[in-house]
């Protein structure tokens, strides 16, 4: 029986990016409690997810350079390698569930009560906060393609 490397690192992958959750999520509460304390929170929530996940796609990245991957023989289709999209469904969900802590974090945040954009972030907040997700994201997607491409 011929074992699959790269299935093998996609599901290293996957459970690499599933330990990671409740890191980030102890990541942005030390980033909103040292805002606070420091009483900036003028833009934390926007300040904040964003830094967090511009380290987690970067840790991750480097993560999945660690890992062997044999791309030779991975179709690619419009200049996306296979192997590029079954890395990024491990993100699946990840973003929605981030926001959702995040918000409910700045809801219940006793701190954030004053200071009713951060305190309650509106749908326009929130999707200026996402726009900006979407170009991490972006870039993050582009740089795990670029990977499986030249490791071919």
């Amino acid at each position: 029986m011929t074992i699959n490397p790269n299935a093998d690192s996609i599901a290293q992958f996957c459970r690499y990016i599933d330990d990671c959750k409740p890191a980030l999520k102890a990541q942005y509460q030390q980033l909103l409690a040292q805002d606070l304390s420091r009483q900036q929170w003028d833009g934390c929530f926007q300040r904040n997810v964003s830094a967090v996940l511009a380290q987690a796609y970067d840790e991750a990245l480097a993560h999945l350079k660690t890992l062997p991957f044999d791309s030779a023989a991975t179709p690619v289709n419009r200049g996306l390698s296979e192997l590029t999209r079954q890395a990024l469904t491990a993100f699946d969900g990840f973003v929605d569930d981030f926001l959702v802590f995040v918000v409910d974090k700045h809801r219940t945040s006793c701190a954030l009560s004053n200071f009713p954009d951060e305190h309650k972030p509106d749908k326009a907040y929130v999707n200026e906060v996402k726009h900006e997700i979407a170009g991490l994201w972006r870039n993050f997607a582009l740089n795990v393609n670029g990977h499986f491409l030249e490791c071919g």
